[in-house]
């Protein structure tokens, strides 16, 4: 994260693990609704007896999704897939594996507020996952559904409102400057382990 990041922590106080876990579940659920709405089932915002099955922000979010699938058409070849390397040291979840515009592309979705550096990273990383199984990508992207993006762009862009597609062809110097980071990471956590490694299942007062 960037030095923005850190004054917004600042600013908000003691509501920032509030916020910040918010967010991660209205990803996880944006996720989850466009999972299942590429697996062809239908997604509605409505529970079968009248109520909100999802927050308006998760919704809108999710609609995003939808118009870059209807306006863009394209294939998606892998959805929700995971990655074990031993080999490397690391494991990821690839959101997407699509082909767009005669493009091969690796795609993670994003509900972000911003796009940080890291995301890119981690992309770098997910693609060396990728092509140590003998997958290979032409680009990674980000399917940003929470860009200031106001129209749908000039001709050759993958954007509409609200949302857009960041694509990026090279990611030598970012799956560099991980490897680097994951190797201060491990050098300064060697040998740590878990406070408590085992726990008990259940508890019963006398």
């Amino acid at each position: 994260k960037d030095a923005g990041y850190y004054m917004w922590l600042k600013s908000v106080g003691q509501d920032a693990d509030t916020i910040r876990d918010e967010a991660g579940r209205r990803g996880t659920t944006v996720h989850e609704m466009s999972e299942a709405y590429d697996a062809g089932a239908e997604v509605s915002l409505l529970t079968e007896d009248g109520h909100l099955a999802y927050k308006v922000s998760e919704w809108s979010m999710f609609e995003r999704y939808v118009d870059f699938i209807h306006r863009f058409r394209p294939i998606v070849n892998m959805t929700e897939q995971n990655f074990v390397n031993p080999e490397l040291g690391w494991a990821g979840t690839v959101d997407r594996v699509i082909t767009l515009q005669g493009a091969t592309i690796l795609m993670d979705i994003k509900t972000s507020n911003a796009i940080y550096p890291t995301y890119w990273l981690q992309l770098a990383a997910y693609r060396r996952l990728l092509e140590e199984a003998g997958i290979y990508v032409d680009q990674v992207a980000i399917l940003w559904l929470n860009a200031k993006t106001k129209t749908n762009g000039k001709a050759g862009d993958v954007q509409g409102e609200g949302w857009q597609l960041l694509r990026k062809d090279d990611t030598v110097q970012d799956l560099n400057l991980f490897v680097h980071t994951k190797a201060l990471w491990t050098a300064q956590n060697q040998g740590s382990r878990p406070r408590q490694a085992t726990y008990k299942l259940a508890h019963q007062k006398f």
